[in-house]
């Protein structure tokens, strides 16, 4: 009877698979949803910094599991990666939550931040390949059930993206009466990220040694056999080979780093993203069939890059947008920008199924696409989504936030586009590559989602800024007790020790300072005096509204930015900023702030120097100057990816030979 029951359900194993599965990926959704949020708002980076950071972020964290399924598969076994791993990024979600933590001393936590980012890199490199190769290994071969149990885990994969950005979101990305960011809240988020990543390895190492056995009663997934290499000396890399492509690798690093300017895991990324293609399609042991099929996944995954790099712009750009541009009231409540990341994972779980039957039922009348159609449909179809909200922003004035229906309406077209290509690459890839070679073209499929990540990030750094801090200079020396006296003393002591302090870009904003001080000093006129401070500094005893001074003088010099990001730049507490002006040309926006530590009750100052007109981005020679332009980059390079592959798809069909 037991027997029977087992035959018909599936495996307890699986389940513990799946929650260990669901909690990681909560983890890594949670911390993804609020971490270019954190940058932007509590560390004070730029948008194209922030995006950088993001892109080599989830660049690292696909190219890490070549690293860690070669070790587990030759030494530690599914078992103790999967442990390790996941110890490795809880280790780093509490790093985040210290960063978090002493976002105020930008230094430390930026320093915090990358270690956190370096555990959570490698420990997914152990855990990421390792988890889903056990799901298989609690089956018999030839067991129906096996698409099933993986369906089952797939869902576990979207139950943990989908609760992930609104649990972290609403304990990490909170906001005041005024609307502004509350910086402090960030590590809440993170935290709940280290939470649900300790939930997930503590679950698997309490049950794993009870559920995670085979039919037989054989544990899997632990320390592997070793078995004697069976490989011709023909089919294995020799050492003038390994000299050679090593050689073009170092020219080509070289090439991306220092002619073409990009950063250094960039250069990285990039280089392995071809080298590896390049140095398995020229081993004299393929026959022409193998290199006509390996040559489909090279193309295809060329295409895949094009797709993901825009599609993870939901992570980046889209968050910006979301927290910046799009009005999130809904019934009384504002909703936090994280929560529309929820929308992809929901809406799988919801169209999945539909597009199951199209397919089948399309299939029965011999009229199902192939798969080099199927992906250029969802190149297509995520163009559409881009161009949806490029109408939706055109024109648009920077103080006016357009409805949530336009993000709404562009994450699931986007589903739709990802339902499209996302199930059949990795099936291609097993189909298409000779046996010899499945593992290494498997890497070149992850080697691309790496470099789609990492151009990701690189795109989302043309989101054109608003406004750009030039410079954050800490002026400890000064206090401010009270009212304008103090506020005068401060403005004539802004001595040359400081004007040497600040950039050369800065020396506008230096000069105006300067020459307001000299001229103060000249006049010794206290009528000058209080006229020149009435537009220069706001009083504690004005209400919030009236202190917003910086606000009044930008509107009035008709700058168009938007109302919340002068909020977010001066904030709403008239004790913290007691210097707002304008330069003589009208550009930078110059802000004296103080804050107090209650603990060590001392008052810490700082001089922000904020430019009004940042330059604007150019991409391949077009300038970003405002979100049409951006999002219509988007719509450009899928639409011509998409009538490319479609082209191209009986060409690939014949090289495929009838694989469909």
């Amino acid at each position: 009877m037991d027997t029977v029951t087992t035959q018909k359900g599936h495996p307890k194993g699986l389940y513990l698979l799946f929650v260990t599965e669901m909690w990681e990926r909560f983890s890594y959704y949670g911390m993804r949803a609020i971490f270019t949020l954190f940058m932007v708002n509590a560390l004070m980076f730029d948008k194209s910094l922030s995006s950088t950071i993001y892109g080599n972020y989830t660049g690292l964290v696909y190219l890490t599991p070549l690293v860690g399924g070669y070790i587990a598969d030759r030494y530690w076994g599914n078992r103790k990666s999967i442990f390790i791993g996941g110890i490795m990024m809880a280790i780093g979600q509490f790093f985040m939550f210290l960063a978090g933590s002493f976002y105020t001393e930008v230094e430390l936590a930026t320093t915090l931040m990358f270690v956190g980012l370096g555990f959570l890199i490698f420990g997914n490199g152990f855990f990421k390949p390792n988890i889903s190769t056990m799901v298989g290994q609690l089956y018999e071969e030839g067991d129906k059930r096996v698409d099933a149990a993986f369906t089952i885990f797939y869902m576990g994969i979207n139950l943990g993206a989908f609760i992930a950005p609104l649990v972290c979101g609403t304990f990490g990305e909170v906001y005041d009466q005024e609307g502004l960011i509350v910086p402090a809240a960030f590590k809440w988020g993170f935290l709940a990220a280290c939470i649900g990543m300790i939930i997930s390895v503590v679950s698997f190492e309490l049950l794993k040694n009870k559920y995670l056995v085979s039919p037989s009663g054989i544990p899997v997934g632990t320390k592997p056999k070793k078995v004697e290499s069976t490989a011709t000396v023909s089919q294995k890399m020799d050492v003038k080979s390994m000299l050679t492509w090593g050689g073009i690798a170092l020219v080509m690093f070289v090439l991306f780093k220092g002619v073409l300017g990009f950063d250094l895991i960039g250069a990285f990324i990039y280089t392995a993203c071809l080298i590896a293609p390049a140095s398995i399609i020229t081993d004299k042991s393929l026959t022409p069939v193998e290199k006509q099929k390996i040559w489909v996944i090279f193309i295809i995954a060329f295409f895949v890059i094009f797709f993901w790099s825009a599609f993870e712009q939901a992570g980046a750009s889209l968050t910006f947008f979301a927290q910046e541009q799009t009005d999130r009231r809904l019934f009384n409540m504002e909703l936090p920008a994280s929560y529309f990341q929820s929308i992809n994972a929901i809406a799988i779980v919801i169209f999945a199924p539909v597009f199951a039957i199209i397919w089948t039922r399309l299939g029965k009348v011999n009229k199902e696409p192939s798969s080099p159609v199927k992906q250029a449909l969802g190149l297509f179809l995520l163009a559409l989504g881009y161009l949806i909200i490029a109408l939706g922003v055109k024109d648009l004035d920077p103080s006016v936030k357009v409805s949530m229906f336009w993000l709404v309406t562009l994450y699931t077209v986007h589903t739709f586009g990802e339902l499209c290509l996302s199930p059949i690459g990795l099936s291609m890839v097993v189909k298409l590559a000779p046996v010899r070679f499945a593992s290494l073209l498997m890497g070149v499929w992850f080697l691309s989602t790496a470099t789609a990540n990492k151009f990701a990030g690189d795109l989302s750094a043309l989101y054109p800024e608003e406004v750009h801090m030039e410079s954050s200079l800490g002026v400890d020396k000064f206090a401010f007790n009270g009212g304008d006296s103090t506020a005068n003393n401060t403005l004539a002591n802004l001595d040359s020790a400081m004007v040497a302090s600040l950039s050369a870009a800065n020396q506008n904003a230096v000069a105006d300072i300067s020459l307001a001080s000299d001229k103060f000093e000249k006049e010794k006129d206290p009528g000058f005096g209080e006229k020149f401070m009435s537009n220069l500094f706001g009083s504690s005893k004005e209400s919030k509204k009236d202190s917003l001074l910086a606000i009044t003088l930008v509107k009035t010099a008709d700058k168009g930015v938007s109302e919340f990001k002068l909020k977010q730049i001066v904030g709403s507490n008239p004790k913290f900023a007691h210097a707002k002006f304008l330069s003589k040309d009208g550009k930078m926006l110059y802000i004296l702030k103080n804050s107090f530590d209650k603990k060590e009750k001392k008052s810490s100052n700082t001089l922000e120097v904020w430019n009004l007109e940042p330059k604007k981005p150019v991409f391949l020679g077009m300038q970003i100057k405002n979100l049409y332009d951006f999002f219509m980059i988007f719509v450009i390079m899928s639409g011509l990816a998409s009538l490319t592959l479609f082209l191209l798809s009986k060409v690939l069909l014949k090289m495929m030979h009838d694989v469909r």
